[in-house]
């Protein structure tokens, strides 16, 4: 392999899958480690190899496509869709996600499906999410990624990369996720465009490797590619009994070149919530603490996690949801759903009220599950609050962390968690 030094982890990742010496800026083509679609833009990537007269893909072993972001099927149309994803996967042999199975961001890694050091695409925006586990993961639209399935490679331009370094400590009650909006908050929707976030300091080292999922999920809503960290001990413990590959640990070198760097200071974060209508939009919880909400919601590919159950349930056990307010639950897979329910995780959230949804995208996308009526305020901890976002336009969406969505549902307006903290 071509010697490599002076390189960030993401020019370091592309050098290895372009057998070149890779810096920012340049183009190249490199062999990609698996491809992904759901059930939103995977029909129009099939479509797209038809039309190439290609019917088979690269290695079966590679591809996997995912029902989740109207799972179940809310109508007939969708339905069809979700016809031509299975019989693909007949046809192929790749992988297929039924309804149910849970989050295509969820699955792919906890299925083992990709490793540290892996280059991956998928045919969904937020598909950065497996940086946190320190691979090169990027959205691609669905003809690129038809052209990955076919052949198992892509062109790529190297990005340029942009350090984010997290100093000080969480204050309790205070998230991964208030820190991900506390950065979108500072560097707006395009502070990063086009880039790599690479993501360091003692907060992030702290963090469990599903908080870091939290915080890589939401690098596009900067605009970056990919939100890079480095695998770690936690990152190897994950992976026990997931996959048998060999992970590859990519560190970047001390004299990486970066585009530009950000520091944080975690210990003056506190919960943040993101209004409507942007993700970047984002204050202190204590400017629109007292705003009424008509519901709530705890999950996607963002904070639908083990982890983040527990937090709600914590906040939850031996209270109830308000009510005026609705409260939904949608697990981000089969297996945290399972695990939720033998830790009785489920069954608070259920006993205070809430309703819990197959696992998958759930009311996030607004195709079926949890549309809010006109005028109603929803608080989320989905990734985007965009203007009908969630199904209407006519209503309002504010992100935050699961425990500032436990502690609002309780409640009825918007609340700062770290009351339930002591």
């Amino acid at each position: 392999m071509i010697p490599i030094s002076g390189k960030t982890m993401a020019e370091k990742i592309f050098s290895a899958h372009s057998d070149t010496d890779a810096h920012a800026g340049d183009i190249v083509v490199a062999d990609v480690d698996f491809v992904l679609g759901q059930d939103g833009t995977s029909p129009l990537a099939i479509r797209a190899l038809e039309n190439m007269g290609v019917d088979e893909v690269f290695d079966p072993k590679k591809v996997a496509l995912v029902m989740d972001h109207s799972s179940p099927s809310p109508i007939e149309g969708v339905s069809a869709l979700h016809t031509i994803m299975r019989n693909f996967g007949k046809q192929t042999g790749a992988k297929i996600y039924d309804v149910g199975c849970g989050v295509c961001h969820q699955l792919i890694p906890e299925q083992g499906h990709v490793v540290p050091g892996d280059l991956m695409v998928g045919c969904d925006s937020h598909t950065c999410t497996y940086g946190a586990l320190g691979v090169f993961s990027t959205g691609v639209g669905s003809t690129d990624g038809a052209a990955a399935m076919a052949s198992g490679k892509l062109w790529f331009k190297v990005p340029d990369t942009m350090k984010v370094v997290y100093t000080g400590e969480l204050a309790p009650g205070v998230f991964s996720k208030d820190l991900v909006l506390a950065l979108a908050g500072k560097i707006k929707a395009d502070g990063a465009t086009y880039m790599a976030l690479e993501i360091h300091g003692p907060v992030i080292d702290a963090l469990s490797v599903e908080a870091r999922m939290t915080i890589s999920n939401m690098a596009i809503e900067v605009g970056a590619k990919a939100g890079l960290m480095q695998a770690d001990d936690k990152t190897v413990e994950w992976y026990k009994g997931r996959s048998e590959r060999a992970l590859l640990v990519v560190l970047p070198d001390s004299d990486a070149v970066y585009a530009e760097t950000v520091e944080i200071d975690a210990s003056a974060v506190g919960p943040m919530i993101a209004k409507p209508h942007a993700v970047d939009n984002v204050s202190p919880i204590e400017e629109v603490e007292g705003t009424s909400i008509a519901q709530g919601f705890i999950g996607t590919c963002t904070n639908g996690r083990l982890e983040d159950l527990k937090i709600a349930a914590g906040i939850l056990e031996g209270r109830s949801v308000h009510p005026d307010v609705r409260l939904i639950v949608a697990p981000a897979s089969k297996d945290i759903y399972l695990d939720a329910m033998d830790a009785g995780y489920i069954q608070t959230l259920v006993k205070a009220g809430a309703s819990v949804v197959t696992p998958g995208c759930g009311p996030c996308v607004g195709t079926h599950n949890g549309v809010p009526s006109d005028g109603e305020n929803v608080v989320s901890t989905a990734n985007r609050n965009f203007k009908g976002r969630m199904g209407n336009s006519n209503a309002f969406v504010y992100l935050g962390s699961p425990a500032t969505v436990a502690a609002s549902v309780i409640e009825g307006r918007i609340t700062d968690p770290r009351k339930y903290f002591g």
